[in-house]
């Protein structure tokens, strides 16, 4: 095996040790619930149906549809065991680490400068966030079809320098076309896969154009001294205007891209007005984020999933003026040093132009900022370190122990900090408590935290974090609407209802939190209300298929069982495959009082797809399916379905079941289940004890 080889089969299997904890953690609530647990087209595996949901979806307010693919691979495979989730973002951040070595090596010949770049990017903690977070797969993807695009395309480049080398102008001439065809072409279709993966990578046209000038010395006019770190230099250069025009059918998907993209995020309300953030503030931000993003590449404290956006004006212009300050210096280094130090000039305007769709100017969501953000910029200052080391070497020889043996300590650092940045991912609770650790106050992550809680049953502990988040931030929406909802689920809809109207709003084009409104306004048997709520929320999405659900269920309440089956159906055909709707259905048709609402036989083909689609581990669904079996007739499978429904529930532990007893009882007896749903047509709320 030859040493280049050897050096980058070594970086990916030392990345993938350094990774190894995280394929043992779990999902996280943040995301992962959007992207994979709870999104049922996902889950689902690779259908038709599921990519026809791929490439016309808004979902999470992206589109991105070879990630949407990429997870429902996942779940083909894999079913919903995180451990191998997580090692497939791993394997391809070792991909994406080795791809790196092997574009530097093809594009400079310097074999110890790459494998330093690639080493810096494999293994420095700013990226654990991309590789531990499985809803973070956009990241690690794109990137992995991005530098598969920059290697096509050097090579294209590559082809075009040897050819002119070697022949004459109309030789190369006849010769362009094929070269074209080859490489460009493999690199345009890369590009469109990154592209549908994660639009971060819009930027990789000017990433060539920058590599261009160094190390493939295409750009005529540039003049400076050469080095062995740079390709053949191309006799017969190309002006820039050329050089442009070459890329133009990338410049091409990247405007389809933006606009797409951009249409996307507006829908899902996914944009920041510049009535909630101002133009000034986000230019101020911007630098603030440049510069901090530098710190924390330098020294890597403090890490967190999300960052505030800081609320004090003066100390956000006052550090903006000295980021600005410090940024211009270095700037104006790297621009008077262009010349002699190309790799300088390009690795620094890598770095500040890679970040510019995720800089701020067009703020989606509340963060500052996110270390997941620099996972490509970053290349860029670790091929300006790389290389600025081997050129201190070439000047003073009597450097090269020393160089080497800091550039091994930083290595061996990172990978220090990496493993213990990487144990607070190992579950929710952990990585909100770390946030709220190192950020002090943070409402999103206080909200996430308490979120964690109440998925554990510790719901006065979450009701104490809500209610922190929404002093912190009056303005937070996403606060009084989970704080509305515990209420709610709690049995207390009286103080539900204020938070959830506050929550409307803050938020007044989010469905849901319509939904929940509506929801809490029938609990208090403020019907009329109630549905002016649900068809508002059905208004803002006609997509939205639980506002008729939760209509139904009104409905009940009122005793008009034929218009909630009217509802359900409704919502049935937005989504045929939401197990809780079919489930409900199902119970509706099998157990109600009233023999007309009644159809056996419609129950247990919803009642048998609902369990289907949960694979049998839902109680609920389980006893639905007995009473569906036992209105039609089939006591035997209704007996067997329902002691299912017990095992189910006593393996998890469910209190109160008593009532599937009871039901298992009468089909014994070949009896059916009848009930009214009058009252209430879900079970009684039991409030856990902290």
């Amino acid at each position: 095996m030859s040493r280049p080889r050897f050096i980058g089969l070594l970086l990916a299997l030392t990345t993938l040790l350094v990774y190894l904890p995280a394929t043992r953690d779990g999902f996280v609530i943040y995301d992962d619930g959007q992207y994979v647990t709870e999104n049922r087209a996902v889950q689902n595996g690779l259908t038709w149906a599921g990519v026809e949901w791929a490439f016309t979806t808004g979902h999470a307010s992206n589109w991105h549809p070879v990630t949407w693919l990429s997870h429902m691979l996942d779940c083909e495979l894999f079913g919903l065991n995180a451990g191998a989730h997580h090692t497939v973002n791993v394997l391809f951040h070792a991909a994406n680490t080795a791809l790196l070595f092997v574009l530097l090596l093809r594009l400079t010949g310097a074999m110890w400068p790459a494998a330093f770049v690639a080493a810096l990017f494999g293994w420095h903690p700013l990226h654990v966030e991309s590789v531990a977070w499985v809803a973070e797969r956009k990241d690690v993807l794109s990137t992995f079809f991005g530098l598969l695009t920059l290697l096509a395309y050097a090579g294209y480049a590559r082809s075009r320098v040897e050819g002119r080398a070697s022949r004459g102008r109309a030789e190369v001439r006849a010769l362009a076309p094929r070269l074209w065809t080859l490489d460009y072409a493999l690199a345009l279709v890369c590009f469109g896969l990154g592209l549908m993966s994660k639009p971060m990578v819009v930027t990789l046209p000017f990433v060539m154009l920058l590599l261009d000038y160094w190390p493939l010395q295409r750009w005529s006019g540039v003049k400076g001294r050469e080095s062995k770190d740079t390709a053949k230099p191309d006799t017969h250069h190309s002006s820039l205007a050329t050089l442009i025009l070459e890329k133009l059918p990338f410049f091409v998907l990247v405007a389809v891209s933006c606009i797409v993209t951009f249409q996307v995020q507006q829908h899902g309300a996914a944009i920041m007005t510049l009535e909630q953030r101002s133009l000034g503030v986000r230019f101020e931000n911007a630098l603030i984020s440049y510069l901090e993003y530098l710190v924390k590449m330098i020294w890597p404290a403090h890490l967190a999933i999300f960052y505030p956006l800081p609320n004090h004006l003066s100390w956000i212009r006052a550090m903006a003026a000295t980021a600005a300050a410090l940024l211009g210096v270095i700037s104006w280094i790297v621009w008077s040093r262009r010349r002699r130090y190309r790799w300088l000039l390009v690795g620094w305007l890598w770095y500040l132009g890679t970040l510019v769709p995720v800089i701020g100017l067009v703020q989606v969501g509340s963060a500052a900022m996110a270390d997941r953000y620099t996972y490509f910029p970053l290349i860029g200052v670790f091929i300006a370190i790389a290389f600025g080391a081997r050129e201190m070497i070439s000047r003073f020889r009597s450097l090269k122990t020393p160089v080497a043996v800091a550039g091994g300590l930083a290595l061996a650092g990172c990978v220090i900090l990496t493993e213990s940045q990487l144990r607070s991912w190992h579950d929710s609770e952990s990585l909100f408590a770390h946030a709220i650790a190192v950020t002090g106050e943070n409402p999103n992550a206080l909200i996430n935290y308490g979120v964690a809680c109440e998925l554990e049953g510790r719901w006065p502990e979450a009701l104490a974090q809500y209610r922190e988040a929404a002093r912190l931030d009056p303005d937070n929406e996403t606060a009084y609407f989970d704080l509305g909802n515990l209420l709610e689920k709690m049995g207390r809809p009286e103080e539900a209802l204020p938070e959830q109207v506050k929550a409307v709003q803050l938020k007044p084009k989010l469905p849901d939190a319509h939904n929940t409104l509506g929801i809490t306004l029938a609990d208090l048997g403020r019907f009329d209300e109630a549905e002016t709520q649900f068809q508002e929320a059905a208004r803002l999405d006609l997509d939205y298929a639980w506002a008729p659900f939760e209509m139904g269920r009104m409905r009940l309440k009122q005793g008009r069982d034929h218009d909630a089956l009217d509802e359900f159906n409704r919502a049935l055909q937005i989504d045929p495959n939401n197990f809780q709707i079919l489930a409900q259905t199902a119970h509706v048709l099998a157990a109600d009082e009233t023999p007309g609402v009644r159809d056996g036989r419609t129950a247990c083909a919803l009642a048998t797809k609902a369990n289907a689609l949960t694979g049998g581990s839902q109680p609920y669904v389980l006893d639905v399916l007995g009473m569906a079996y036992a209105e039609a007739g089939d006591f035997d499978d209704a007996q067997r379905a329902t002691r299912d429904a017990l095992d189910v529930a006593r393996a998890a532990q469910m209190k109160k079941i008593e009532p599937i007893q009871q039901r298992l009882e009468l089909y014994q007896h070949h009896q059916p289940w009848h009930e009214s749903f009058g009252a209430t047509n879900l079970p009684p709320k039991e409030v856990p004890k902290n």
